[in-house]
């Protein structure tokens, strides 16, 4: 089900007694966890909230000992909300490359089996499995998910907005802010942010503080909206590890139309691919260790740098990143010719490293 259609259940039917949340958008996941939250805990107390929700991460704890926990009754909270964070390590691990980093056991196929015949009253469970995109090459893997998860009712997915959707929900924001917003800034506003929904969100909340009720300005995005065109490069990273060739080019083609400096997005690019690859073979696995692991080695880095570089680091296997790194260095090099066409080279490259 849609986002949309879970809200619409919700408050007509209630919140069901296992959901799966599927897929990588993190706006309207956000919307409908609160939504959940508020609905399934509804009558407690916001002091004995926090009891009530248990969070597990599946790549931690087995997929059994989290459901033995939905089980069992607790003293301090009537109702429940277990959420099962990276639901993706419960699958049985699989003999494919595309499956490297799954795990889990048949066991875990079972207890799932037995739990959805007779869940827990007054509990609701969340599968939560965020890792995989709908399309490229995360389609394979994000239909293994379904397939394991196949039994849950319940199934919401979150797919990335649209252009069309995210420039309806920036105009909506706007409108709701009391926010100024001509058409020509609403444009600079979703390239800045690559049309991602939470970005469009944060940002129109940060531009009605700025602005108050005059009118937004190109120069007001410009100075709010920070790391815009490193936020595109990002997004170029993404669509290449979905093999989305067409996203890709245009990705590519807003860098060109901003006026980005060709041989520095590269050099931005390469260095991203270089982290994640470092960060594979250090064996690193979460934001916060990749953060820790660079800035020790004096190579600081923010938060949110880190976030990138384990995104990128799960979507790319090793033989992808060390094959990216070489094109990377490839297109550098051409890029240094007499006169190089900088399109031409990015295109080109892009081609390559999109062809299945």
């Amino acid at each position: 089900m849609t986002p949309e259609q879970f809200f619409d259940r919700l408050q007509k039917k209630g919140p069901e007694p296992v959901y799966l949340f599927l897929g990588p958008e993190t706006y309207n996941r956000e919307r409908c966890r609160k939504a959940l939250l508020d609905k399934a805990l509804d009558g407690v107390a916001a002091d004995d909230r926090e009891s009530s929700f248990t969070r597990h991460d599946l790549d931690q704890v087995s997929l059994t000992s989290a459901l033995d926990d939905a089980r069992s009754l607790s003293l301090f909270a009537m109702r429940r909300v277990i959420w099962l964070a990276r639901a993706e390590s419960a699958l049985p691990r699989a003999r494919s490359a595309e499956a490297e980093d799954e795990g889990g056991s048949s066991a875990d196929a079972t207890a799932l089996a037995e739990y959805l015949r007779s869940p827990t009253p007054d509990t609701v469970v969340v599968f939560d499995a965020a890792r995989f995109e709908f399309e490229g090459e995360d389609r394979t893997r994000i239909e293994r998910v379904q397939k394991f998860y196949s039994a849950i009712q319940a199934q919401v997915e979150f797919r990335p907005f649209t252009p069309e959707a995210a420039r309806s929900l920036a105009q909506g924001l706007a409108r709701a802010a009391g926010l100024q917003l001509g058409l020509a800034e609403l444009a600079l506003l979703l390239e800045a942010t690559g049309g991602e929904a939470s970005r469009i969100a944060l940002e129109i909340e940060k531009l009605k503080m700025l602005a108050g009720d005059r009118k937004v300005t190109a120069d007001d995005i410009a100075a709010l909206v920070p790391d815009a065109q490193a936020a595109t490069i990002f997004a170029l990273v993404n669509a290449l590890a979905r093999c989305d060739r067409s996203r890709a080019l245009e990705t590519l083609d807003t860098l060109t139309r901003s006026g980005e400096y060709m041989p520095l997005a590269l050099t931005f690019l390469g260095t991203q691919f270089r982290m994640a690859l470092a960060a594979r073979e250090a064996g690193l696995r979460s934001p916060g260790e990749i953060q820790g692991h660079f800035n020790k080695l004096g190579a600081r880095i923010w938060p949110e740098r880190a976030r990138e570089i384990a995104k990128t680091m799960e979507a790319f296997p090793k033989a992808r990143l060390e094959r990216a790194i070489a094109k990377v260095f490839g297109a550098d090099r051409d890029l240094r010719d007499a006169r190089p066409d900088d399109r031409v080279v990015m295109e080109s490259m892009i081609l390559e490293l999109t062809a299945k």
